[in-house]
């Protein structure tokens, strides 16, 4: 009679077995964040496998399209690093900047002589992403180049 079950023990199993689902699900999120690779060619943390960036082409020179952007991200926020990627077979500028504070990471590089490429990458603090604010910087480069 001792290997009964009772409400009590039915109910202690219940518990344990709550708790072991939510360790096991708790495990899956956390294994689910990391690190993720920034347009700059660095790595910072965040929600792997989620967009967080858009792009755009113009024909404009690589200087012309970086200095629109620097001027959108000072203008927007903060900038806090700008820089040219030498490993790139294309010339290949960065931008890393601080707006609302979201991290901004921006990539613009030459595709052919006439046309350059930029991508606009936006994280939270929390490792989120803001494709509304990486829609918004890209356009408003688009229009500082425009005038």
């Amino acid at each position: 009679m001792g290997n009964r079950l009772t409400a009590k023990r039915i109910g202690a199993c219940f518990r344990e077995m709550k708790t072991t689902i939510f360790v096991v699900l708790l495990g899956a999120l956390l294994a689910g964040a990391g690190c993720v690779g920034t347009v700059t060619g660095r790595t910072k943390a965040g929600v792997p496998f989620v967009k967080d960036w858009v792009e755009g082409r113009y024909e404009r020179p690589v200087d012309r399209v970086f200095e629109a952007a620097k001027d959108v991200v000072k203008f927007n926020g903060t900038l806090l690093n700008e820089s040219t990627l030498h490993s790139a077979t294309n010339l290949t500028r960065t931008i890393e900047g601080k707006v609302n504070q979201r991290n901004v990471f921006i990539r613009i590089e030459a595709l052919d002589p006439k046309v350059t490429g930029i991508v606009v990458q936006t994280r939270t603090s929390g490792g989120g992403t803001d494709l509304n604010l990486a829609h918004e910087i890209e356009k408003q480069v688009a229009l500082k180049l425009v005038r």
